[in-house]
């Protein structure tokens, strides 16, 4: 392993891991919120006294059934499904059917790749570099399942939190574990505060519940310090697309958008770039 810790050998080697588990997070997105819906649809059924729904297929989670062209039926060999390659090699369509494949799944690959890859290249293959590449792979996976369905999955957003302060009690991260404890708090109670000041005064709900878990994530992996940087690149860039969706006349019915992409894109720009780099982008 001495020969890959550190630099580009560190980050073509989580590069590749990344491109797999990219593969992995496409699943994720795609089903967990369906496997949420199930679940609900149970609970509901079993308060009212009611059988349960049945499922179709029996058995529905990240590993059963196997992927299927959701046009045709077909089943995903697995040489249709290397990351990338598959994609280019089938021209972004079915060998079966022939119906287009979307371009967000070698999008999520490839962007896993990358974050995966910079995480090598900084932290080499670490347990803070491992860390890093979780916590990555998990904030991608909420910021494409919130775009598609509005909604945070506590799956993922509470064992990010724990992940944070963990990392932080074990030395993994260097960061106080006081600083993650409170960050964890105030990233928490600030977004909770927010939303009932605008439900207080509007009558509306500007944001979920999910959004504070996310953000008292962030605090438990960066520290209270990091909160102001990541909410403002949040911000910026919600506000960007927020205008540009609005100008092609693109937004979805209601004219929400959900905040949770933002948000876990400010918080994958501190990553990257640190929250300082933020503070100093926007003159501050």
């Amino acid at each position: 392993m001495a020969d890959v810790a550190t630099g580009a050998p560190a980050a073509a080697l989580l590069g590749l891991l990344g491109l797999l588990l990219g593969s992995f997070l496409n699943v994720v997105i795609h089903r967990l919120p369906k496997m949420m819906e199930r679940q609900w649809a149970r609970e509901c059924a079993e308060l009212q006294g009611q059988e349960a729904v049945a499922e179709e297929p029996a058995r529905y989670n990240l590993l059963v059934p196997r992927s299927a062209c959701p046009h045709c039926g077909h089943l995903i060999r697995w040489y249709e499904n290397i990351p990338v390659v598959s994609y280019l090699a089938l021209r972004g369509r079915c060998s079966q059917c022939g119906k287009g494949i979307g371009l967000r799944y070698p999008a999520v690959e490839l962007a896993t790749g990358a974050l995966f890859a910079w995480a090598g290249w900084r932290w080499g293959v670490s347990a803070t570099g491992l860390a890093w590449c979780g916590f990555a792979a998990a904030v991608l996976a909420l910021a494409c399942i919130d775009w598609d369905t509005t909604l945070l999955p506590d799956d993922i957003t509470l064992p990010l939190l724990w992940a944070g302060l963990v990392a932080s009690a074990s030395g993994v991260l260097p960061l106080p574990l006081a600083d993650a404890l409170w960050g964890a708090v105030a990233g928490y109670l600030s977004l909770w505060l927010i939303y009932w000041a605008f439900k207080l005064l509007t009558g509306k709900e500007g944001m979920g519940y999910g959004d504070f878990k996310l953000f008292a994530a962030f605090g438990a992996w960066f520290g209270w310090q990091a909160l102001v940087p990541i909410i403002l690149m949040a911000s910026v860039i919600g506000a960007v697309v927020g205008i540009g969706i609005k100008l092609v006349g693109r937004l979805r019915e209601g004219g929400y958008v959900p905040f949770g992409p933002f948000l876990a894109l400010g918080g994958l720009t501190a990553m990257v770039f640190g929250p300082q780099a933020i503070l100093a982008a926007v003159g501050l």
